[in-house]
């Protein structure tokens, strides 16, 4: 799961940008399969973080989820119910019974 690294483990979660320079990529690239996210320090600034394909998927999807969250709050925020129909009604509108809806085979992924 994604969430803050804990103060405790941020020294550790550091990777000067050297030990790329010193052929040392694929042992990081282990420890970010072993133990999380790294982040890479460039002349005593961060330049890059490193996370696994894993995290990187969990971390967009959360990131969409948010934004369809605010765009939906956005949209509700000047919603006005007044005059709006009910299921059976807009049913009855377009001639569907619910004997109709029952009948059609719906798979949902």
């Amino acid at each position: 799961m994604l969430g803050q690294i804990p103060a405790g483990e941020l020294m550790n979660s550091m990777v000067p940008i050297t030990r790329f320079n010193k052929g040392e990529a694929s042992r990081i690239f282990d420890e970010v399969a072993a133990g999380g996210t790294k982040i890479v320090v460039k002349n005593n600034k961060p330049a890059c973080v490193l996370m696994s394909p894993e995290q990187y998927t969990e971390l967009m999807e959360l990131l969409s989820d948010y934004i369809l969250l605010d765009e939906a709050k956005r949209r509700m925020s000047g919603f006005d119910g007044e005059g709006l129909a009910s299921q059976e009604e807009v049913m009855r509108g377009f001639g569907i019974t619910q004997a109709d809806l029952d009948a059609v085979d719906v798979e949902l992924e």
